[in-house]
């Protein structure tokens, strides 16, 4: 099977369709074995300390083993099966095994050590690329001995084991619940929605509507629907998915409460009182007190327009809607109704606009323009039917490629990501490897033989995804470790996809992006006045929840006790924060896939602070003109292209001229 197994080839683009979970131990047999081997030639007396000798042997094998491993992690999550689902946990804990081998191993250290000391005259972004592999072998384990190195890299395997359990928990509960219901309870749902369900329902051999927690049906259902049990039931159904209010073989809680007890103990072996200093480290913030200070901050400015916000919510809703005892499966639906009475504005008439080819158009043009790129589909075997190939070009030659994976689906984990199907690289063997992205969002697929349709905030989402995307694939540095968003500090990285979403709101950029689905015509300047009327609509309400989760993360990770009292911990939080905390019921710890299966773990508050970034870089195309080239062309060599060569406050410095300034995320956030 070996000589035919898709994981073992490296051309690109990949064959992800022929991959099939039978493939998956046999090829991480041999890669492993590969990296195994490489890495005991590396540390050896064949292999001098230079950095070019070291790259030629051990980042070629470990590279290539990376990238099969991330092709089978990439099928999980946008395609699972009982059965890739098993290979991949058959084999995780060989790849985190090794993993924390290389990341630990005191002979390569040293080795890097020596080419640290003899590398005074190396460029500044090989130089940083020594500096930071260092300091990760340093967090890695590598100065631990004996039984602490030993329980060290027991902890990373039972983490990384618990981490892919918990997103497989919360995918099967929110896959196993199904709600069939009358069509007549659908009152007030957009009708693309409904057809949906009706589809649905008749797929199952049921009448009426069947409904479902993926997002495309979950949100417009509780924005819309005017029946109010139906809206209190699939409420209760999404806060407590993942709980020990559903299936116990799907509850969270134990994963959760020994995940956060295994961090704090790794912390402590390195060195570090708690997890959220550790994590730490790599990061622009110092301490989990600044993180703490800066979040309680914006909190602080938020929190008379949020309460503003709720007060008026809850008038409006007993005066016009007949709800005296506003709850939490009303608010969604009394805030659209308020909207759409303040500003005689719909997100469903706004949504007949946005197309997602016109969408995918309107933002393909634009980055064209800005950043003097060129975006053409292609063919490449892909995952699922709805899968988009492209690439990227330059001056008529391709520098890099991208995946677009845009509806929910079942199988497919929900929310929305970029991840790298490869990086940038100058390869030892002096060949340019271009970069690849996967671009995966969970938006609602076509109905009834119209093109799909996205609201206004699913048109924000593709473009912070796709700032993402813009960073990974538009780097020039050539160094594996710094290219792209590797490398960046994780409270920096969403400074391009938060920049990217300032764009939609701008009334040049959006007329290119509608077209109305049924006449053609581009959205109104008159409707598109009032959609940005209403863009601050419970602005507060919105960064207050993002500062509360903030301070959750960053509480759960650094105080001692916290494992054992995660939901009561978040509901001290809520009580601090929010001008009314949730229901006792729900358990959105459960479901935190951030946390807990994402990556930004003790680094949630990272969007804000990346916000600071971001809002002040757009701030330049705002006094510029927002289809600026020069302004773009900027962009993209001082933060784009440099990827993690340099400090991000660097990057800033050399796009701006000077140090961020807290303004324009207040202003843009309307907290002004």
């Amino acid at each position: 099977m070996n000589d035919i197994n898709p994981l073992l080839m490296q051309h690109e683009p990949r064959d992800y369709a022929a991959v099939r979970p039978e493939h998956v131990t046999p090829a991480l047999d041999r890669l492993l074995a590969d990296a195994d081997a490489a890495l005991e030639r590396a540390v050896g007396p064949d292999v001098p300390a230079d950095y070019d000798a070291i790259s030629a042997v051990l980042d070629v094998a470990v590279e290539r083993l990376f990238v099969a491993w991330g092709t089978v992690n990439h099928l999980q999550a946008v395609a699972d099966t009982p059965t890739l689902r098993a290979a991949h946990a058959e084999n995780q804990p060989r790849v985190i095994a090794f993993s924390t081998r290389l990341a630990s191993d005191p002979r390569l250290y040293a080795k890097y050590k020596a080419v640290a000391a003899a590398g005074a005259d190396l460029p500044p972004a090989r130089r940083k690329a020594l500096a930071d592999a260092l300091r990760d072998f340093v967090l890695g384990g590598a100065e631990l001995q004996g039984a602490e190195r030993e329980r060290y890299a027991a902890i990373q395997e039972r983490s990384g084991a618990l981490s892919q359990q918990f997103g497989d928990q919360l995918l099967d509960a929110t896959d196993a619940f199904t709600l069939t219901v009358p069509e007549e309870q659908l009152a007030g749902v957009p009708e693309d929605v409904r057809q949906a369900a009706r589809d649905a329902a008749a797929a199952a051999g049921e009448a009426g509507c069947r409904l479902t927690l993926k997002a495309p049906c979950y949100f417009p259902v509780m924005q819309y629907a005017r029946h109010r049990p139906l809206r209190e039931a699939l409420y209760r159904a999404y806060v407590t998915r993942a709980s020990e209010f559903g299936p116990p073989e799907h509850d969270n809680a134990a994963v959760m409460r020994e995940l956060v007890e295994l961090r704090q103990e790794e912390a402590a072996l390195l060195g570090h009182t708690s997890f959220a200093q550790l994590a730490l480290v790599p990061k622009m913030a110092r301490s989990p007190e600044e993180v703490l200070s800066f979040v309680h901050d914006l909190a602080r400015r938020a929190r008379p327009f949020a309460e503003r916000e709720l007060a008026e919510l809850k008038d409006f809703a007993a005066r016009e809607l007949g709800l005296p005892d506003l709850h939490a499966w009303d608010r969604a639906y009394a805030a659209e109704q308020l909207m759409q009475s303040r500003y005689a504005f719909s997100s469903q008439e706004v949504r007949q606009y946005f197309t997602a080819p016109r969408v995918l158009a309107g933002l393909f043009k634009l980055i064209e323009t800005l950043f003097g790129v060129s975006i053409q589909e292609a063919q490449a075997p892909v995952w699922h039917d709805s899968v988009r190939y492209f690439r990227v070009a330059r001056g008529g030659a391709d520098i890099a490629s991208f995946y677009l994976d845009l509806p929910a689906r079942s199988g497919k984990q929900s929310g929305a990501w970029m991840d790298d199907a490869r990086s940038r690289w100058r390869r030892p063997e002096g060949s340019l490897q271009h970069p690849a992205a996967h671009l995966v969002c969970n938006f609602a697929p076509p109905v009834g033989g119209q093109p799909a349709l996205l609201t206004h905030d699913d048109v924000i989402t593709l473009f912070h995804e796709f700032g993402h995307g813009l960073h990974h694939m538009l780097t020039q540095v050539d160094e594996l470790a710094l290219a792209g968003i590797s490398g960046v500090e994780a409270d920096a990285v969403e400074l391009p996809s938060q920049f990217m979403e300032n764009f939609c709101w701008e009334w040049e950029v959006v007329q290119g992006l509608t077209a109305h689905v049924e006449t053609g015509q581009p959205l109104p300047r008159a409707l598109f006045d009032r959609m940005v009327a209403a863009r601050h609509f419970h602005g507060g309400l919105q960064l207050l929840r993002q500062c509360e989760y903030s301070v959750f993360d960053m509480r759960l990770h650094a105080e001692q006790a916290a494992a054992a009292r995660i939901q009561a911990l978040a509901g001290e939080v809520s009580q601090a924060l929010q001008p009314e905390p949730p229901p006792a019921f729900q358990r959105y710890p459960n479901s935190f896939s951030h946390l807990f299966d994402g990556g930004y773990a003790a680094g949630y508050y990272g969007y804000a602070w990346a916000e600071v970034l971001s809002a002040d870089a757009y701030a330049a195309f705002e006094e510029a003109g927002v289809f600026d080239p020069a302004t773009g062309q900027r962009f993209r060599e001082q933060v784009l292209e440099v990827g993690g060569s340099r400090p991000a406050l660097e990057s800033f410095r050399a796009f701006r001229g000077r140090d961020p300034q807290l303004d324009a995320l207040l202003r843009h956030r309307g907290l002004t």
